[in-house]
């Protein structure tokens, strides 16, 4: 069972950068349901668009896959019983709870999870990737390599779902849309401390771009169709189709 996420609840004099270690593992449910709105709905969301792109016989990668939400909302979409799921994270800890819900899942489609850096898996013979709040992570500068490789080991019409923080161009728009983001982490109990330390452990660590940068680079890469599916202030989710 997760805990109440209380990691930034007292003054920390010299905050270290966020790191997705144990203590993050054991509240990060709770961390990030409330701190991502909507996230809730955009797992299961996920799964059923999976069901438009899943092919028989082919591989779905969760790149970045955390506790393996949306890997287990997939697996409980599909009727499937030949695919296989790729979950993906560079974090021992992530890796280790993730494989225990797993295991302690009942649905039939494989999931094979790895504790890898999701810059090195060979994206292989895919219907379906999911970044699910992954690229934000990266350097500016990995991110189109990475997506690269995720259109080259893409099966024509597979696609890719990427769920990311952005920012805006109009500072107007950003300073509204970061004070609304505020607010709602207020509403789910969240302090005015506890926002603070938390943006000041991931500045330099979670790196966003505009909607129209993510969607440049998708186009260059060879997407033939990107839709923006979800939208909650400042958080959005792409499905890019090869």
């Amino acid at each position: 069972m997760s805990k109440q996420d209380d990691l930034y609840s007292k003054p920390i004099a010299n905050p270290a950068e966020f790191r997705f270690d144990e203590r993050v593992v054991s509240v990060f449910p709770d961390m990030i349901n409330r701190s991502v709105p909507g996230y809730a709905l955009i797992i299961p969301m996920i799964g059923l668009l999976a069901r438009r792109f899943v092919t028989a016989g082919s591989r779905i990668y969760d790149l970045g896959c955390s506790l393996g939400a949306c890997s287990l909302a997939i697996r409980h979409a599909l009727s499937l019983s030949d695919a296989e799921i790729i979950a993906v994270d560079n974090s021992e800890a992530m890796v280790a709870r993730c494989q225990q819900l797993v295991d302690d899942d009942h649905a039939t489609i494989p999931v094979n999870v790895q504790l890898a850096d999701i810059e090195t898996v060979t994206i292989r013979d895919a219907s379906l990737v999911v970044l699910n709040f992954t690229l934000q992570f990266l350097s500016p500068t990995a991110r189109t390599e990475l997506l690269a490789g995720i259109f080259n080991g893409l099966q024509p019409g597979g696609a890719l779902v990427l769920s990311e923080k952005v920012c805006f161009e109009d500072q107007e728009q950003q300073q509204l849309f970061t004070g609304w983001h505020h607010d709602f982490k207020k509403t789910q109990g969240y302090s005015d401390l506890e926002i603070a330390q938390k943006r000041n452990a991931l500045e330099n660590i979670l790196i966003p771009e505009t909607l129209g940068a993510h969607f440049d680079r998708l186009s260059a890469i060879g997407f033939q169709k990107t839709y923006n599916w979800y939208q909650c202030f400042n958080f959005f989710s792409i499905i890019a189709i090869k």
